[in-house]
Order: C-alpha cells, then structure tokens, then sequence
C-alpha cells in the first residue's frame, strides 16, 4: 500500500526535524518527506492537519505474558494494546512460565508475534537457567533464535560469581546485560518503601540500600569484565547519585525508569491501593523528584512502561498479597508528554525519551523516521485528553494506578512497516 501522510508536524528526534512536511510510504518503507517521489501515487491519504507525526515508540518493558501465563493476557491482547500506544517495538522480558531460556521458546514466540501482523518483538533471553540464578544459558544460541539482549528481571543474582561469569560471557559475544538492581536478600517479603507510609500501614519495607548495595556490586563487575549493562527501573536519588558517577568514569551504563515512577510516590498507596504494589516500590517524593530530573539532566537514558497485566482476583487481594505489577503500554505516550509538559520541554526531547533512546538501548534500528526507513510510525493528537477507564484500555489488564485520570495525547494512527494496524 502507498500511504501519503500529508499536512502533520514531522518530528524525527534523532535528527532533530521539527516541521510541517508530508510523508510518502510505499512498500513498508518512507520513500519521501516533503516530497513525493517520481511518479507516486497513493493508494490512501491520512490527513494529519493540527496532529504529530513521529516514530513509533520503543518500549524497554512489555510482558506479553506468554507463554505459560495466559489466564493473565494473551499474545493478541497485548499486541492489540501496544499498537493502541502508538508503540511499534518492544522487548519482552524473559520472566515467561518457563522463562525464555531455550532457543524453541525464543523462536515460537517470535513466529506468533510476526503472524500477528503488529508491533515488532524483541525477546530479552535469560541470562541464567530457569532464570534460578544458578547456570548459564547459551547465549550464543539464544542470539540466534531473535534475542537482542540478557537478562534478569527479578533482582541481582545472589552468587556475584556466577553473575560475573555471565558478564564475561556477554562481554565476549559483544552483548549487553540487563539487571533490575535489588539485593534480593535486603527485598524479603518487603511490598513497600521503607518509610513512613509502610510504617503508618503496616506494610513490610524494602531499603533503598537493597536497590544501590546491587548497583554498587554490578558497577564492580561491569568494570571488571567490560560488559555493557543497562540498569532497569531505578528507583532511588542514591541510586542515581551513584549511576551518575560511574557514567563520568566513562563505564558503558545505561538505565530506564518507569513512567509510574515518574509520577507517583509511596504516599499513593493510600489506603492499600493494590494498583500501586510495584517492584520497585514507589519511594518517597524526593526520590521521584530525583528521576525526574535524572531524566531531564541524561543520568536515565529512557523511559518504559513496565507493562505487566494481572488478572483482576490477584490485585483484589490485600495490599502484601495481591500480585506485583501495572498495566502501562497504552499510557506510555500519554504519562510521557505529562511528564515532559510538566518540565517544560520541547516535543522532540520529549519524545526522544520513548523512541530514539531506547532503540539506541536496545541496539535495534527504529524509532527515527527517514527516508529508506521501515515506516513504523505514530500520529497522535497531543491537545486531546482521554480519560483511562476500563473500555478505553485494550489490554486483558485494567490495572493501573491512573484509572479515571485524563492524560493527554490520543493516538490516531499506528503504522508498522507501511500498514496501518491501529486507527482511531
């Protein structure tokens, strides 16, 4: 199909294009901006007057909780979810049920995602075993079969020996670990911030010094094996503080936050909201003033959703019950622009955050559009609020932290590679 996208603002982050141009698309690829190419004749016309065009988004975080895990969501729900974000790529953590540690896993999920004719997927594989922090996985293999990147997304490994091993491992091949920085030993049954709020609730607390002891451990490693290492989810101004001073050393670290944490604290647990048990938890105000600015100052490289949808029994249960974990990928956008709006920053700084950045992260080419590029594209209305009910969210999860607010930014359309998989 030939696709002439015509009168919206183009913004391209990567390159720094903030104008009003057209684009022309033609088998799966931008075969013109501004202008049309010889002899181009579209087969549909999108009028994008008063709307933004821009690459589609990237996300550092989306379960699509299979395999094993579909009594939580399904492979075609999520998807349908992620293109109602405007999100065009996403790498799927490997906490599957049995985690992405085998080449067949890697391989099945990859087929059925690209039958879906939707966002692309790319599988984080296991960095150990059975994700049991014990043996190693063949990465090599693994990389084959589709995945990018390594991780472990339920804290650090509690044998650094073994971690270490994986390190030099990843360094050898050239590929890059992903670590969530917890010390599972100081985690416990913690469910909250160790703080007031916990206190006042009754809560059982998780220490800032369970996040930064585990960056301090993983800083060591990285400097002894040269591995690339991308820290998820920080949570913490100490943290920071310390990821801060090792990128000044010239350490090759990067990190993420989460857009939840970007605005919300342990004060919103309230009284024992289920929606907000998170991992990390919500800290206190400070410590999300401080991501805020980490972001805005560079010292957090991007922002994801952390999409994790539940089924609606296991977040009915008491606060230290009830299971971890918030719906996100449609609020990507949304929560993005807030935030940006909020700091006083310009659109493509804003949306560097959910495109180029975490493509660059990822080491995927996406999230810019030029021409000869795989037309993955959003457009988006960013004066137009929504309000986030549970209709308006296609995900199998409706949980999420912000149900009933109005965020701003409507998607209207979603392209990948030239097709038109969403439109509102």
């Amino acid at each position: 199909m030939k696709i002439h996208i015509k009168n919206g603002r183009f913004i391209d982050p990567r390159s720094g294009v903030d104008a009003v141009q057209d684009v022309f698309i033609a088998k799966g690829k931008i075969v013109g901006i501004g202008k049309a190419p010889a002899e181009f004749q579209a087969s549909r016309i999108i009028d994008a007057q008063s709307l933004i065009v821009c690459p589609g988004l990237v996300d550092l975080s989306v379960r699509l909780r299979e395999p094993g895990l579909e009594y939580k969501a399904t492979l075609e729900s999520e998807m349908k979810a992620t293109v109602a974000g405007g999100v065009t790529s996403i790498a799927c953590p490997p906490d599957t049920d049995p985690p992405l540690d085998e080449p067949g896993l890697v391989e099945m999920l990859k087929h059925r995602a690209k039958n879906l004719n939707q966002a692309h997927v790319y599988p984080i594989g296991a960095l150990t075993q059975g994700l049991k922090g014990e043996r190693l996985t063949e990465m090599a293999e693994l990389n084959d079969a589709g995945c990018v990147v390594f991780g472990q997304p339920d804290g650090l490994l509690s044998n650094l020996r073994v971690l270490m091993q994986a390190m030099r491992y990843a360094s050898t091949f050239d590929f890059s670990v992903w670590l969530r920085p917890q010390e599972i030993s100081l985690t416990g049954d913690g469910v909250a911030h160790d703080g007031e709020v916990a206190t006042r609730l009754g809560l059982l607390t998780i220490p800032v010094c369970a996040e930064t002891i585990a960056i301090s451990n993983i800083i060591l490693l990285a400097k002894e094996t040269g591995v690339k290492v991308h820290l998820c989810r920080i949570s913490s101004a100490e943290g920071l503080m310390m990821i801060r001073a090792a990128k000044q050393q010239g350490l090759p670290i990067t990190c993420d936050v989460t857009i939840n944490h970007l605005h919300l604290s342990d004060m919103d647990i309230g009284y024992f909201d289920s929606n907000c048990h998170l991992m990390p938890p919500l800290r206190g105000f400070d410590d999300r003033d401080a991501l805020r600015q980490g972001l805005l100052n560079g010292t957090i490289d991007a922002i994801c959703s952390d999409h994790a949808p539940v089924d609606e029994d296991a977040k009915l249960l008491p606060f230290g019950q009830s299971e971890i974990g918030a719906t996100g990928v449609e609020l990507l956008l949304p929560l993005t622009l807030k935030w940006g709006t909020e700091m006083r920053l310009s659109l493509p700084k804003i949306l560097a955050k959910i495109t180029s950045d975490p493509a660059s992260i990822l080491g995927i080419d996406a999230g810019h559009l030029s021409v000869g590029s795989a037309a993955d594209i959003c457009i988006f209305d960013p004066e137009r609020y929504w309000k986030v009910t549970f209709s308006a969210i296609l995900s199998q999860g409706k949980n999420t932290p912000f149900m009933g607010m109005e965020l701003p930014g409507s998607i209207k359309y979603t392209l990948v590679n030239g097709h038109i998989v969403y439109e509102n």
